[in-house]
């Protein structure tokens, strides 16, 4: 695909919006997008067509429900960077309606970018990592020994063997698009925010991106990263 047939994919507002939305990493139903988006059933098959066809999207079916994703990590990385890009071409812009306002504040607070961490809560996250040598970009992004160990006493998983050329990386900085800085990604970053989601130190807010942090996870942040967080955010 040229870069004019991916920017072809992304200049449609219902296509763009259908992309962001699975920034939470799940799977949605066509009706679901349909809905978040504000089409017609009939309009929102059509655009998802064209996104799983230009290799943006990837599709399931159960049943009679047709389930769309985003394809792969690489792919949430790009809608990630470009929606970053847009927000630092027009900053601030006003939102429309009192809902998209107080999604907006719930998501600048804590969200999922795709599979890991995002918002204030993901850069808070990716400070304290680095401030205590577990993470290191001395020559390129890197765990270190001590993050290893700190991992392994915290209980999260990470792959033993070096990560295969060409796959996902370890651990990649994404530029976060509310906080204009940088959160961890790759590996690392999915294995935190996965641990953070089943051990309840965060929960989603409604059906979108936004996260709250629990009163336990304010108080295992605290004691695992020195992280400050109000619970309610």
């Amino acid at each position: 695909m040229s870069l004019a047939q991916l920017a072809g994919l992304l200049a449609d507002p219902t296509r763009a919006s259908f992309c962001t939305a699975l920034l939470d990493g799940r799977a949605w139903t066509a009706g679901e997008l349909a809905r978040y988006a504000g089409v017609a059933p009939s309009t929102a098959s059509e655009h998802l067509s064209r996104l799983i066809a230009g290799g943006l999207l990837a599709e399931e079916r159960q049943g009679r429900h047709r389930y769309v994703r985003l394809a792969d990590p690489a792919a949430a990385a790009l809608i990630e960077d470009l929606a970053a890009f847009a927000e630092a071409a027009s900053p601030g812009r006003t939102p429309r309606t009192l809902r998209e306002s107080t999604r907006q504040s719930a998501e600048a607070r804590a969200r999922t970018c795709y599979d890991h961490l995002a918002g204030r809560l993901g850069v808070a996250v990716s400070d304290a990592l680095h401030d205590r040598g577990l993470v290191a970009d001395d020559a390129g992004l890197a765990v270190t020994e001590d993050g290893r160990a700190w991992l392994a006493g915290a209980g999260i998983e990470l792959p033993v063997r070096p990560v295969r050329a060409g796959g996902r990386p370890l651990v990649r900085s994404c530029l976060d698009w509310t906080e204009r800085r940088t959160h961890l990604g790759g590996v690392l970053g999915a294995a935190l925010c996965r641990t953070a989601l089943d051990r309840s130190w965060v929960e989603r807010i409604g059906s979108g991106r936004a996260l709250r942090v629990t009163s336990d996870g304010g108080r295992t942040l605290r004691e695992l990263l020195g992280i400050d967080l109000d619970p309610a955010h």
